[in-house]
């Protein structure tokens, strides 16, 4: 192959990268490779056969040395999302016995709350909310 269609396919190989969502980094390395090995056959003039070997030997060593550690670098820095209120905590105005439900304001939205425990909240009590039924918030007593 000449040193350009080395070049052309690990270009290629990189912007297909761009274009998956979920790619796991397999095609930045094989398009390394190939742009190295496209580089080297410019360079030194490599045979054919040569030039494959180069390529494998680059992409395999690569992916097993390198590829792990990116991945995990550039799929840990993501921001942990907030997926709700489960967790948070709530103040009651009303008195909340085990089992009952009542309506109270949490985020600025109202919702319908039940005491998830066997012991009752005080009115102006502090509950966290345990986890969340379709529209009901369950809630603990905070301890």
């Amino acid at each position: 192959m000449t040193w350009w269609g080395w070049i052309i396919t690990g270009a290629i190989l990189l912007a297909g990268e761009l274009t998956f969502v979920n790619a796991q980094f397999y095609l930045v390395f094989i398009g390394s490779a190939a742009l190295l090995t496209g580089l080297a056959t410019l360079l030194l003039g490599l045979a054919v056969p040569l030039q494959w070997a180069l390529f494998a030997i680059l992409s395999i060593v690569s992916m097993v040395s390198f590829r792990s550690r990116v991945y995990q670098r550039f799929n840990h820095a993501m921001p942990k999302v907030d997926t709700g209120p489960t967790g948070g905590l709530i103040t009651l105005q009303a008195a909340l016995g085990a089992g009952e439900s009542c309506q109270a304001e949490y985020g600025g939205t109202f919702w319908t709350v039940r005491n998830d425990s066997d012991t009752a909240i005080p009115s102006g009590g502090r509950a966290r909310i345990a986890r969340v039924h379709n529209l009901t918030l369950l809630v603990r007593p905070e301890k």
